[in-house]
């Protein structure tokens, strides 16, 4: 088959890929101006300090979107028969490539990652559906799980008849074994009353608040404890930690590309793993002609639409080597600047990290003071909105309901913490903008009480 061909074509890439020690010396890396002008499209004097929701695409990777745009304009039928598979596969490989997975049939591209859940959890649903599970059998998710997630569990497993149970992860967090405690103990109730444990759906880094999960000792507990299918949401997985999908061992598995792999929207990979005896009903919620040709097929053609942010991965590939450690390197200098910011603000505001920096991606929690007086998520969104049109600061605020025994009176009432995140991008201005902002709303005795609407 042709694609098969294409397929051992790509996989036999790897020599070449090998760059000699002489050439390496010899490599010109991305200079500070390169980097300037590949986000001049940004809009000027914003602190864009939030790159965790919506990401960031370089101008070379926008001229590479807009020539596969061009190319089916230009002729359709020649896009669709000679270029849009073969492209796909490319992306697919390079993919499969970078997480470490046994396959390319394993891993398919998806718009997004809340798009990756509705195929995983459809084919729950379906199981409960079709009698394989029993109604009342259990599927575990974190407290702290997307939202969209959880609607979707909602969706299509509750409505099967599944009996959804919440692990409630502690915040602040000081700890793994906090997070791996709490889990165990979703698992035990899921057991009760003679009942299964189908499906656990694992957060690699949680959103709101940002916290990186140890997603390979839940998976190892989940086998332990016969969970059948293990999902890991990974949104801001790829080019933000290490994945690795031969380590981590779960059977599914998705991330978006655009949010930390420079990818324009919409793009995220779907990874199902292959093994004996699993039941191929796995399929896109869009069906089309090429239903039942497997997911990856079945993913790379859901009718007419624009399909350029799928074919331009391999131009990230190239964009991301112009820096030292190419996606790697990016990714550790992500973090351990984002972590001098954080600690920067926590000292500068009398506050702490929401974990420890072990515990963090390129993502950092840290709490605001109680003056503030965030009381709900009403007020995350009105202080939010405030930086924004005041002080021209793009930065998302979470906001965390006291504990018992806790009030804002006292020292230990933090309500609200803000997620900075740290991308190419950005400036250390754009963090002494955020913590100067925030000095001068306590200097003048602002609350968030001050923004309700009459």
């Amino acid at each position: 088959m042709d694609e098969e061909e294409e397929h051992h074509k790509l996989n036999g890439d790897d020599n070449n890929n090998h760059v000699s020690k002489k050439q390496k010396l010899l490599q010109k890396f991305i200079t500070d101006s390169e980097i300037l002008n590949e986000f001049s499209h940004h809009q000027s004097g914003i602190a864009r300090i939030n790159n965790g929701s919506f990401g960031c695409c370089p101008a070379s990777i926008i001229a590479a979107q807009k020539h596969w745009q061009l190319k089916y304009l230009q002729q359709p039928d020649d896009f669709y028969f000679n270029h849009l598979r073969k492209g796909i596969l490319e992306s697919r490989t390079v993919i499969k490539n970078l997480i470490n997975a046994d396959d390319v049939d394993e891993v398919s591209i998806v718009d997004n990652a809340t798009t990756a859940a509705a195929i995983v959890l459809q084919h729950i649903a379906r199981e409960f559906v079709e009698g394989r599970y029993q109604k009342g059998d259990a599927a575990v998710m974190l407290h702290y799980a997307y939202g969209a997630v959880k609607k979707s569990i909602q969706a299509y497993v509750t409505r099967a008849g599944g009996y959804v149970i919440e692990a409630h992860l502690p915040f602040p967090v000081s700890s793994n074994d906090e997070i791996i405690c709490e889990f165990r103990k979703a698992l035990e109730k899921g057991k009760e009353n003679g009942r299964r444990v189908r499906l656990a759906v694992i957060d690699h880094i949680t959103s709101m608040p940002s916290v990186v999960v140890p997603v390979k000792e839940l998976v190892k507990i989940c086998r332990e404890e016969g969970v059948d299918q293990v999902f890991v949401d990974a949104a801001h997985a790829i080019g933000n930690v290490d994945i690795n999908m031969k380590d981590i061992g779960a059977d599914f598995y998705t991330s978006n590309l655009h949010k930390w792999f420079f990818c324009p929207p919409s793009i995220a990979f779907l990874y199902c793993r292959k093994r004996t005896g699993f039941r191929e009903d796995v399929h896109h919620p869009v069906v089309s002609h090429e239903y039942g040709n497997g997911l990856a097929i079945e993913s790379s053609w859901i009718g007419t639409r624009d399909y350029s942010s799928q074919l331009v991965v391999p131009d990230v590939i190239e964009f991301v080597n112009r820096f030292e450690g190419g996606i790697d390197g990016i990714r550790k200098r992500n973090h351990e600047v984002v972590i001098e910011m954080g600690e920067m603000l926590a000292k500068a505001w009398g506050m702490e990290l929401g974990c420890p920096p072990d515990m963090c991606s390129s993502m950092v929690m840290i709490g605001l003071p109680s003056c503030l007086e965030i009381s709900s998520e009403a007020d995350t969104l009105n202080l939010r909105t405030h930086l924004r049109d005041k002080f021209k600061i793009e930065v998302p605020i979470h906001f965390q309901a006291l504990k018992d025994g806790e009030n804002m009176d006292n020292d230990c009432g933090v309500t609200g913490y803000v997620r900075i995140s740290h991308q190419i991008y950005n400036k250390v201005d754009d963090y002494y903008r955020l913590r100067d902002a925030i000095n001068l709303l306590i200097r003048d005795g602002f609350t968030c009480k001050m923004l309700h609407s009459n």
